[in-house]
Parts: structure tokens; C-alpha cells; sequence
């Protein structure tokens, strides 16, 4: 399963450098979502693939069970969805500032000159 999983994020890597080295702004968005994806992709598989109990304690165990599942990837994981939203929400409203100010989504022709923004 690990092996599958590496190739799936190293697809998903490649896809998402391939992306963001696009002339076209939309492009690069996506880039930067599928390198968010790919990115949690990776901290979930780092953190280790079990198939077990949740860790939680009961009243009579004084230690966590044999194979648990271990929360911190996961909390990891969920604290990068959200700053991933905030930085793609950033990205589209960049966009739309750009498009509107030069009508064009492609890289190249936006001008060193900041002074049209």
C-alpha cells in the first residue's frame, strides 16, 4: 500500500510543478491546489498506515492500545486543508485583481511596471 501511495504522490507532485511552470495564471492555481493535496498525501503516509483502534483510554487501561491510529497526522493534515483554502482564496482574488487590471491571464504579458496595479 506504501508503494502505491509514494507513486500516487510523486505523480501528484510532478503534475503539480508541471502546473505552476504554465504561463497561464489559472494554471498555476490548479498547480497550487494539486501541491496541496499532494503535500497532505505525504503527511498522512508519513505518518504511518494502521489499521487499528482509535487512541483512546478507557478507565482501566493505563496505556494507549496495541495498534492505534496516531491523531497527530491527522491534525497536521487538517490544519494544511485550511491554510491551503486561505492561500488558494488568495490566489483567485490575486488573480481576478490582475485579470481585471491587465486582461490577460498569461504570465508573459504582465509587465515589470507596478504602477497599472
Amino acid at each position: 500500500m506504501e508503494i502505491l501511495l509514494a507513486i500516487t504522490i510523486g505523480a501528484l507532485y510532478a503534475a503539480a510543478f508541471y502546473m505552476l511552470l504554465r504561463r497561464s495564471f489559472v494554471k498555476v492555481i490548479l498547480g497550487l491546489a494539486i501541491l496541496s493535496h499532494a503535500a497532505n498525501l505525504f503527511l498522512f503516509t508519513v505518518g504511518g498506515l494502521t489499521r487499528g483502534q482509535a487512541p483512546l483510554l478507557s478507565a482501566e487501561e493505563n496505556g494507549p492500545a496495541e495498534l492505534y491510529a496516531d491523531p497527530l497526522p491527522q491534525a497536521l493534515i487538517l490544519t494544511a486543508i485550511v491554510i491551503g483554502f486561505g492561500v488558494q482564496a488568495f490566489a483567485l482574488v490575486l488573480f481576478k485583481r490582475v485579470y481585471q487590471s491587465v486582461g490577460s491571464d498569461d504570465l508573459d504579458s504582465l509587465t515589470g511596471n507596478d504602477s497599472e496595479l
